[in-house]
């Protein structure tokens, strides 16, 4: 059965796209921990980070460098925080979190945009690609 993410990579279900080439999707967590949180997602389908082959894993790490580049030019942040956890979705995939406080990379506490502000937004940190 395919993960909710493979729904996503093949439009079955609709996502805020920043980016994507032939091996990565990425789109915005639509529960985020904070304002711009971003998924980094392989096209293929591999439930564990540490089981992607080396060349696939390195990629991977080089897209999200480009997509955390453009969340810090477009969201107000000390930095950008990394986190691969991996345990509800079982396709590997890197979560981007614009940081301002510790709080944000705890995934507790949520911020909630409409549809519009996902829209914008989505095109504010393309535009900063």
């Amino acid at each position: 059965m395919s993960s909710i993410f493979t729904k996503i990579i093949n439009g079955e279900i609709p996502c805020y796209k920043i980016a994507e080439d032939a091996n990565f999707l990425a789109f915005l967590d639509v529960n985020p921990n904070a304002k711009g949180h971003t998924l980094c997602v392989p096209k293929q389908e591999i439930d564990k980070i540490f089981d992607i082959q080396d060349e696939l894993y390195l990629g991977l790490m080089q897209f999200s460098k480009k997509i955390a580049t453009a969340l810090e030019k477009t969201v107000p942040c000390n930095r950008i925080g990394m986190a691969v956890i991996g345990l509800e979705v079982p396709h590997a995939h890197v979560h981007l979190i614009p940081l301002n406080e510790m709080d944000e990379m705890r995934f507790q506490k949520k911020v909630s945009l409409t549809q519009e502000e996902f829209e914008s937004l989505a095109k504010e940190i393309q535009a900063n690609l």
